[in-house]
């Protein structure tokens, strides 16, 4: 009985270790959002030319610091309905931000805004 106990201990030990460097691989496999990769195709697509200086009237998005410093504004504002006054992009001008844009966007803010 006693090497039995012994034997059920020392599985349980070993699923409890396979468990533990499991859940280490999926943290490590998270991608990793940066400004220069992910967040500049988003503003370029989505955000020229009005907020793109030479040309752009608006608040500029064509920089790290801008975007980061205007971010909650420009969530909030793409997360509007459609139809709301200060949904961005304005009508007419660019289709809105897809949900994976978006989702990008958020995980950037979520790792701490990366270059």
């Amino acid at each position: 009985m006693k090497k039995f106990s012994i034997a059920i201990f020392f599985l349980f030990c070993i699923g409890l270790l396979q468990y533990c460097s499991s859940s280490k691989k999926a943290k490590k496999t998270e991608t990793v959002v940066s400004y220069e990769k992910d967040v500049v195709p988003i503003m370029q697509a989505s955000c020229t030319p009005c907020h793109f200086p030479p040309g752009g009237k608006k608040a500029a998005l064509n920089s790290y610091d801008s975007v980061k410093f205007y971010y909650d504004d420009l969530i909030a504002r793409v997360k509007l309905p459609h139809d709301n006054e200060k949904f961005m992009p304005f009508k007419s001008k660019k289709p809105p931000l897809s949900d994976t844009a978006i989702n990008v966007l958020e995980q950037w803010k979520k790792q701490d805004m990366p270059k």
